[in-house]
């Protein structure tokens, strides 16, 4: 990977997918991705189920907050990902901006949040390879 990666993760609460992006980012991307996330309109909390399935997988998100865009660092972003909520992602200056529509799982079991949780894992690891070309 090039030096230092900007990723930023972007939902409407920043309290659920984005939080969970922003956590795989930065384990599976050691010290060569600068991770954050945020949310237009930030619920001020990290969802507690999602605290709950990340911990399963040893990942801790007790030290998160939902914090809004203007809370981050500046860009440009070397990536800026949509979590699918269609927010304001394209608003925001990165080099690439995508949009990966991952369901939002409030309302869902904790077997759908566990699915929620993989799919992210997953697509966080293919643009980590994406990001190393």
């Amino acid at each position: 990977m090039h030096p230092t990666q900007r990723v930023l993760f972007v939902c409407r609460e920043n309290a659920c997918r984005s939080q969970m992006a922003e956590a795989f980012a930065r384990l599976h991307g050691g010290g060569e991705v600068e991770a954050a996330s945020a949310g237009s309109a930030p619920r001020g909390s990290v969802d507690a189920r999602a605290k709950e399935v990340m911990a399963e997988c040893g990942v801790q998100l007790d030290s998160h907050r939902s914090k809004g865009l203007n809370e981050v660092g500046k860009g440009p972003w070397d990536a800026v990902v949509g979590m699918g909520c269609g927010d304001a992602c394209a608003h925001v200056p990165a080099a690439r901006h995508a949009e990966w529509n991952i369901p939002d799982p409030a309302g869902m079991d904790l077997a759908g949040y566990r699915a929620v949780r993989e799919q992210i894992e997953q697509q966080v690891k293919a643009l980590l390879q994406e990001l190393q070309r």
